[in-house]
């Protein structure tokens, strides 16, 4: 996987970003934190490869709280996150260090420590590199419903294992996971009659377009709004 393919217009990383808290330990990890920890529905946002101090996922994290979820979005690349300008680890060495084994370990006692807390159930969205944590937890049957954006790294394969409700938002341009291999995704569930499943390609856009769009442009603004709401009307049908 190429990283220009995969990394392109990174976002400018701001720690203060966003209307809710960062905390040190939420089931023994750094996270971004929004809405009510009262709630029984929580939602886990799972970074792309830039990590959670991205400035729109915290706004989509923020958003969603706004929808009366809880919302975590951990630090699954522990401050670490890939550098496009830097030579001297290009992706395939980055990638190394943070596998999407380790995410998906480390995203289980982020579920429990929600479970402690009271929350009945519980959904994981992930951009890119995160949509290969969340298709692990949703093989695992660890989540309740599962949206995967602009993924990376997820196999055939691995959605014939899926357990729980999926939605699958991919992009018109996008070579890692090309309209092409979207639609295999989709006739995969097409069979699965136990798993309710929702797959859209959104025209005019490229790989990234749901998390790293740029403020200033309108359109972009728009599509990763429209990718943002089916999200939410998912979690909405299926976290109950």
């Amino acid at each position: 996987m190429a990283s220009s393919l995969c990394c392109s217009n990174p976002p400018n990383l701001s720690p203060a970003s966003g209307e809710g808290t960062v905390v040190d330990d939420f089931g023994g990890i750094k996270a971004y934190i929004a809405g009510s920890i009262n709630s029984k529905r929580a939602v886990i946002l799972i970074s792309d490869v830039y990590g959670f101090e991205a400035p729109n996922l915290r706004k989509i994290a923020d958003k969603i709280a706004a929808s009366g979820y809880f919302v975590v979005v951990p630090d699954f690349i522990h401050g670490d996150p890939f550098k496009l300008d830097d030579s001297t680890r290009p992706f395939p060495v980055w990638l190394q260090s943070h596998t999407t084994e380790k995410g998906f370990e480390e995203a289980k006692p982020v579920i429990a420590a929600l479970k402690e807390k009271g929350v009945s159930s519980v959904g994981a969205a992930g951009y890119c590199w995160g949509a290969k944590v969340v298709t692990e937890l949703a093989k695992a049957a660890e989540i309740q419903a599962a949206v995967l954006l602009h993924p990376s790294l997820v196999s055939v394969d691995d959605i014939k294992e899926v357990k729980c409700p999926i939605a699958i938002l991919g992009a018109e341009t996008d070579h890692l996971s090309p309209p092409e291999l979207v639609k295999q995704y989709e006739a995969v569930l097409a069979e699965k009659s136990e798993v309710d499943y929702f797959v859209k390609i959104f025209p005019g856009v490229a790989h990234g377009w749901a998390v790293r769009y740029k403020a200033d442009d309108e359109s972009a603004v728009k599509s990763a709004d429209e990718a943002r709401t089916d999200m939410l009307e998912w979690f909405n049908k299926h976290l109950i």
